[in-house]
């Protein structure tokens, strides 16, 4: 059986669904990875795929550019012809899914996030729901990582109720993410935000609460990892990291290809995302390893935290609010941090194990193999 996954970057699909991958190549499917290349081509390789580049921007809106990308994914799939498509991030799942249904492949989605057009109404907000309910219409399933997410898709008429699956977020490795001790250093605490540099992320109220936290106390150390993102309407210019890195309000440690050893270093990691997230890979990366977590009230995020027991719940675009968890944070004694760091892991272990997610995707594979060889 012949299966391809498709998203916007191989760098995403390398990482966060690499235990999927493994498991499909131990099983014997023949695994094909579409997306467009990045350093993470060779890895995909690596670990037995085939590999489809595919060109496309993750953020472009131009109506040519859009028909561009679809007859590239159409053609492709009609070229390659495989037994299934799993799909992944916004344009990935529309595109897809319109040739999947064209093209009649069996396909299942995953909606890892709504993406700011669900945030406002109009003409935009519309089309992308036209798209959406068009493009899932014969999905053999569509996986959300959050009920808020699924109710909208529900509501709005936009899936099938019967092609409806509940994941606990893309899960997390627990074996590479392990439990890790919380630093020895309580003079000089770290908050640590990981996350593409997005104004929708949430890194300049995160600068703000910085600015604001580091007035009372001025030990308390605020850090940013993650890639600009210069293509994005939401992104945040070199120009203004490096001024307020300047302003001593907080450390810049660029982009990395593994984030463990940021999280070792960190007390608590924050994520004050205001963008609708699935279940963000970042929380749940940290909790699994034993970080607190401070992150918003917002579908997606809420679902990585158990509130003031693991982590604690802001209003988003409060930079206010954000200062005073993290004060609170810094308030608490090492044996409260560490406690919440258990609790943390503890959560992870029973909700959000990567194993859930990959029998979940198998399970979807046996059912559709099991219907292809029923007669008719």
């Amino acid at each position: 059986m012949h299966i391809l996954l498709t998203g916007n970057t191989t760098f995403k699909l390398a990482n966060f669904r690499a235990g999927l991958i493994s498991r499909l190549v131990e099983d014997g499917y023949r695994v094909t990875v579409m997306a467009p290349p990045d350093s993470y081509v060779a890895t995909v390789r690596d670990n037995g795929c085939d590999f489809v580049p595919l060109r496309m921007s993750r953020n472009g809106v131009s109506p040519l550019n859009e028909l561009r990308l679809l007859l590239s994914i159409f053609f492709q799939l009609r070229r390659i012809r495989p037994c299934f498509v799993f799909s992944y991030t916004i344009k990935n799942n529309i595109y897809a899914g319109l040739a999947c249904r064209m093209l009649r492949i069996p396909f299942a989605a995953n909606v890892t996030g709504l993406g700011p057009a669900f945030n406002r109404a109009g003409l935009f907000n519309t089309l992308i729901r036209f798209l959406y309910r068009l493009a899932f219409r014969r999905a053999a399933a569509v996986f959300f990582q959050n009920r808020d997410d699924q109710k909208i898709f529900l509501e709005g008429n936009l899936v099938p109720a019967e092609a409806v699956r509940l994941l606990p977020g893309s899960g997390v490795d627990l074996k590479r993410f392990s439990v890790e001790p919380l630093p020895s250093s309580v003079e000089e605490t770290r908050f640590l935000l990981i996350a593409r540099m997005l104004w929708d992320k949430g890194v300049g109220i995160f600068s703000d609460a910085a600015h604001q936290v580091r007035r009372i106390h001025p030990k308390a150390r605020f850090q940013l990892l993650g890639p600009l993102d210069p293509d994005s309407k939401s992104g945040i210019s070199r120009c203004e990291i490096e001024r307020w890195v300047n302003e001593g309000r907080l450390d810049y440690l660029g982009a990395t290809t593994d984030v463990r050893p940021a999280i070792r270093q960190a007390h608590c990691i924050v994520l004050p995302s205001y963008y609708r997230e699935g279940t963000p890979r970042t929380l749940l990366e940290a909790a699994a390893t034993g970080r607190p977590v401070i992150t918003t009230d917002m579908p997606g995020c809420r679902d990585a935290v158990m509130p003031d027991i693991s982590g604690w719940l802001v209003p988003p675009r409060d930079a206010a609010s954000l200062a005073n968890a993290c004060l609170h944070f810094l308030n608490l004694t090492p044996d409260e941090q560490i406690r919440a760091g258990v609790a943390a892991r503890r959560h992870i272990e029973d909700h959000f194990d990567e194993q859930i997610v990959i029998e979940a995707y198998l399970g979807l594979l046996d059912r559709e193999s099991q219907e292809a060889a029923s007669p008719r």
